[in-house]
């Protein structure tokens, strides 16, 4: 009888055991496929482009805009006399269509410009995303790279790595993530006073990796004011217009292509 009773005990607690891995492995499935949808959620979503910026697309009688088959975007001198290039990386999660009018401005001060598309808006998952983009234009004899917060830190990633194929970087509220020190790259950085979202700690950590980085602030500016995309979740109040930071960090483009 005890035997028997002894089994029948294991039973029952075997009998246990199953319905509670049963309830935990349900519990994990769950919150997996949590995860995923939050995940596929989060790659989908973006800050979008105005329709201002989308408008910009159309060019001008200064600039004349064009879109390669791969999607990425060329705003060009409508004089066609440019011998100066610059590779713009978005900023993570924004539509890149809404750095339309920071290109605009740029190809009126002789600049042709490469807005690159990123996967899921994230440049992290294309850092290489300037490849090809030089031997597109031959007669572009002057070439420079930026980019706007994570654009700007994959930027300065990628051209680490090509340093000779770049005469200066162009950091928008941004800083240089690899050792920049030994290159002959110009490094302008420009950033505005009320920027609520640049990291300033690890800005000033990584300032080391280009010390011969020159800064612009622009007082009044904000993060979100290099794109067109309305606000950006904890950036500051900016006191002066779009159209104003846009402008000046045009001209530090120039300045940085003079240096």
């Amino acid at each position: 009888m005890a035997a028997d009773s002894s089994t029948a005990n294991d039973n029952l607690r075997g009998g246990q055991r199953k319905p509670k891995r049963k309830r935990v492995l349900i519990a994990v499935v769950a919150m997996l496929a949590a995860l995923a949808v939050a995940v596929v959620v989060f790659l989908n979503t973006s800050y979008p482009a105005s329709p201002e910026a989308i408008a910009a697309l159309n060019g001008n009688d200064e600039v004349t805009v064009t879109i390669q088959e791969d999607g990425d975007m060329v705003f060009a001198p409508t004089n066609g006399t440019s011998d100066r290039g610059i590779v713009f990386y978005p900023g993570g999660k924004v539509d890149p269509r809404a750095y339309a009018p920071l290109m605009q401005d740029f190809a009126k001060r002789g600049f042709t410009c490469v807005l690159v598309r990123m996967p899921f808006n994230l440049a992290v998952f294309d850092i290489n995303a300037a490849d090809g983009e030089q031997a597109a234009f031959p007669g572009i004899s002057h070439w420079y790279i930026g980019g706007h917060s994570l654009g700007g830190a994959m930027a300065s990633e990628y051209v680490a790595g090509h340093a000779g194929q770049y005469e200066g970087l162009l950091l928008c509220a941004a800083f240089p993530t690899e050792d920049l020190s030994g290159s002959q790259l110009e490094v302008e950085s420009v950033y505005g006073s009320n920027d609520g979202v640049l990291k300033r700690d690890k800005y000033e950590e990584n300032r080391s990796n280009a010390p011969q980085m020159v800064e612009d602030v622009i007082e009044g500016g904000c993060h979100g004011y290099f794109g067109d995309y309305g606000g950006q979740e904890g950036d500051g109040m900016p006191t002066i217009s779009r159209e104003e930071q846009l402008d000046r960090t045009a001209d530090d483009l120039v300045t940085l292509s003079k240096r």
